[in-house]
């Protein structure tokens, strides 16, 4: 347990870390017009995330069901359903406001703007930070397998990667509704606190989610998927028809899809 914890904090921590350097990109926009920069790191952030629900996630939720002597495809997609639910119920309750938009979604609040800018971006960090605890707790069960080991550090290593656009692309939309740099810069890097958050709380309950554990892995996968397709690619693509969203994905598909065969 102290292990697996040790391991996730340092995981966690170094993507909360990478979101503080995108963040940090308030400082070099400060005539905000940071919007083709905003639809890059948008499209990287998406490629990242749908390279790892497959290969640091749904792969291992099957492989490791067929070694439990299951049916490996229906944990995984039972986990994958189930997170996609968890998410949607989480931006049906929970106020949020995406970059471009007007009207906020969720239940009704008083939130400002940037309060519910965000939150939007929160809400993303929560399967990122659930998927790197999960795979260093599979890792420290199995007596620190290498090759689970070498897994979850690409995923961190691709999350904290992607989280450098995605810090930036919640402080820049705040730098655009009036927010001074320096408290944009402040909310933007807070937002990833939510990774160590569920990442360690993960580890925590590693004993008890142990024998669901392809679920588990299946249901980041799910969650991660929905926040691509509901939110950073639409977003990726917003204004003019432009190439930098798109090869913002490929980009960002290519480098997590290294990193995981590379070192998984």
């Amino acid at each position: 347990m102290q292990t697996a914890l040790l391991w996730a904090a340092a995981g966690t921590g170094f993507t909360f870390l990478m979101t503080a350097l995108g963040s940090a990109s308030v400082f070099l926009f400060r005539k905000r017009n940071g919007m083709l920069f905003q639809r890059v790191f948008l499209g990287f952030a998406a490629g990242v995330m749908i390279a790892a629900s497959v290969w640091s996630l749904l792969i291992p939720a099957i492989e490791r069901a067929e070694e439990a002597g299951q049916t490996g495809w229906i944990p995984a997609a039972g986990g994958f359903a189930l997170g996609v639910a968890f998410l949607m119920a989480l931006h049906q309750l929970l106020p949020h406001l995406h970059p471009g938009e007007a009207d906020p979604e969720g239940l009704p609040s008083k939130w400002n703007r940037p309060t519910l800018l965000f939150t939007a971006v929160t809400l993303h960090n929560i399967p990122e930070g659930m998927s790197v605890g999960l795979l260093f707790a599979m890792a420290a069960q199995n007596g620190g397998d290498p090759a689970l080991f070498g897994m979850a550090v690409a995923l961190a290593l691709g999350i904290g990667i992607q989280n450098v656009p995605e810090g930036a692309a919640v402080a820049l939309p705040m730098l655009q509704e009036g927010v001074s740099a320096p408290k944009a810069f402040g909310l933007g890097a807070l937002s990833g606190l939510a990774e160590p958050v569920f990442g360690i709380l993960v580890v925590l309950f590693a004993a008890v989610i142990a024998p669901y554990m392809p679920w588990m892995l299946a249901f980041s996968a799910g969650a991660m998927m929905y926040v691509v397709v509901e939110e950073l690619i639409p977003e990726a693509h917003l204004g003019e028809h432009t190439n930098a969203g798109t090869l913002g994905v490929m980009a960002g598909f290519l480098v997590m899809m290294i990193l995981d065969v590379a070192l998984g």
